[in-house]
Formats: structure tokens, C-alpha cells, sequence
């Protein structure tokens, strides 16, 4: 299984390590095998799964045709030596070309009054940010928005497949938080908070 992932990584071009990330194009989709179908329902895998709380995240980036950037809960920090975050997007995301032309990106932390900023990063076909005031992070130039208690600045290292999803491990470049604000927590499709 991890050579014919190793051979389907190198026939789209993915990175290796030793090699400077290009930008890929949108993979196609393939057929999941009997043997890889789930043994329970979809519905069911995401009802149970549910249950793990999460922070929320827009990871966003800026190329030629300008801001973009999606709301991302599937995100988490991978590696202190060298420092590196990591998040899954869906195959099918239609702004994850766009990031990934990029090279870099910024992982924006939401606080607990971003749930609206949250909804508008999660629609597709809409312009994201309209109304949303944000600067360049510092060393991509990639959008960070304002008022977010944290933020990661990045340059894309890899990118490994995972079932319908891409796995995009990213170089913290650069970071920073605010001294105090409550995150953004998800948790069984509702948005929530830390309580005292």
C-alpha cells in the first residue's frame, strides 16, 4: 500500500523532501475499492466523530487572482524540530488549487466571537472576503485576519493523500497570539466556548 502511494505521488508531481514544493493540480478523484469502503455508514463515522471538540481555523492564501482561503477545523500542530503544523482539506475543495499555486499559506486561530467570520469562510462560491478586514502575514504575504487570537504563517513542505482528503503539511515561518481571548470550539455541529 505505501509504494503505490509512493508511485502516485511522484505521477502528479508531489514533493519529496528533498524537493522544493510546485504547485500540484486539483488531483482526480478515484473509485474507493470494496476493501476500502467503511464498515459503517457515513452518517454514523461523522455522528461519532462529532464528538471530538476542535478549534476552528481559515487557512488562507494569496495568489494571482487574490485572497482565498476556507474554513479549516482539521488542523493541528505536527512538529517542533523543525516546526511544522499540519491540515486536511477535501479533494473536491475548489481553493485548494489556489493555495496550493501559492506555496504558503496562514493558519488565522478563531476566537469565540468568530462564529460568523467562520460561517463565511465555509460557503462555497461566495466572495470570502468581502468585508473582512485583514493584513499581510509577515513572511508569505498571505492574509491574516484581523482580530484572530493566533496565527501561522507557512510555506507548503508536502502534501500526502488520505483517502478523499490531502493531508497538506506546512514550515511555520512565522506565528503569533494575542495575550488573552477565548478560542472557537466545534463541537457535534454547533460552534461553542470555554467556560470558568
Amino acid at each position: 500500500m505505501a509504494a503505490t502511494a509512493v508511485r502516485y505521488l511522484r505521477s502528479v508531481g508531489a514533493p519529496t523532501a528533498t524537493e522544493p514544493f510546485d504547485a500540484l493540480p486539483r488531483p482526480d478523484l478515484r473509485a474507493v475499492g470494496d476493501d476500502e469502503r467503511l464498515p459503517v455508514e457515513a452518517a454514523e463515522f461523522r455522528r461519532v466523530l462529532g464528538h471530538f471538540a476542535t478549534g476552528v481555523t481559515v487557512v488562507t492564501a494569496y495568489d494571482e487572482d487574490g485572497p482565498a482561503g476556507f474554513a479549516c477545523q482539521s488542523f493541528a500542530s505536527l512538529s517542533l524540530d523543525p516546526p511544522l503544523v499540519a491540515f486536511m482539506v477535501a479533494r473536491t475543495s475548489t481553493t485548494w488549487p489556489r493555495i496550493a499555486r501559492a506555496g504558503s499559506f496562514c493558519v488565522n486561530v478563531l476566537g469565540a466571537h468568530q462564529g460568523e467570520l467562520c460561517r463565511g469562510f465555509a460557503v462555497s462560491g461566495a466572495d470570502k472576503f468581502a468585508g473582512v478586514a485583514h493584513t499581510a502575514a509577515p513572511v508569505t504575504g498571505s492574509p491574516l485576519l484581523e482580530g484572530v487570537p493566533a496565527w501561522i504563517d507557512c510555506t507548503i513542505q508536502t502534501v500526502h493523500t488520505g483517502g478523499d482528503h490531502l493531508i497538506v503539511v506546512g514550515r511555520v515561518e512565522a506565528l503569533g497570539a494575542a495575550d488573552e481571548g477565548a478560542p472557537l470550539l466545534f463541537h457535534r455541529g454547533k460552534f461553542g466556548r470555554l467556560r470558568d
